[in-house]
């Protein structure tokens, strides 16, 4: 069953180094279903569908981790089983001198374009992690980043938002 994200709706978390959970916003807490307990100091993956592909986390670690921000899909698992796309919005933090805070994210509901478009994707590359290997499924989503002439982060980050209007 899914829960709705409307468009009114900003979900926001913060997380430390290792991506636990350091804040949350009430509207992620009334979305997922946790508490504020329950959250905090729990890692990000704790939200994680099982039919998200590893490659897209492996990439949004890898651009976080530089300094890059990431805006990407995500279908995140709700404490009841049910499940909510977003179109998140990852940034790292600094402090002034220029040393890491943390990693913040926002996101938002997404349309059913993108829902679309992203769905059939992902699947392919949940099937291709399954039924292969990561390394394959890395492939195919490099091809997909090639078919869409997509070179950098800030290019997939145009794509990605372009995506959902």
């Amino acid at each position: 069953m899914e829960t709705t994200v409307t468009n009114i709706d900003l979900i926001v978390s913060k997380a430390d180094i290792e991506g636990n959970i350091t804040y949350v916003n009430p509207i992620f807490i009334k979305i997922s279903g946790y508490t504020h307990g329950e959250l905090l100091g729990k890692p990000h993956s704790i939200l994680r569908h099982p039919n998200m592909p590893k490659v897209i986390f492996k990439y949004l670690w890898k651009n976080i981790q530089n300094g890059n921000d990431v805006v990407s899909y995500v279908k995140n698992l709700c404490k009841d089983g049910s499940y909510y796309w977003v179109i998140a919005t990852v940034k790292t933090a600094k402090n002034p001198d220029g040393s890491f805070r943390n990693y913040m994210s926002t996101r938002r509901c997404i349309t059913e374009k993108a829902r679309e478009i992203i769905t059939k994707l992902y699947s392919e590359l949940k099937n291709t992690e399954e039924n292969n290997s990561i390394e394959d499924s890395q492939k195919l989503f490099d091809t997909f980043l090639i078919q869409n002439n997509i070179t950098n982060s800030e290019e997939f980050n145009n794509f990605m938002t372009n995506l959902n209007k």
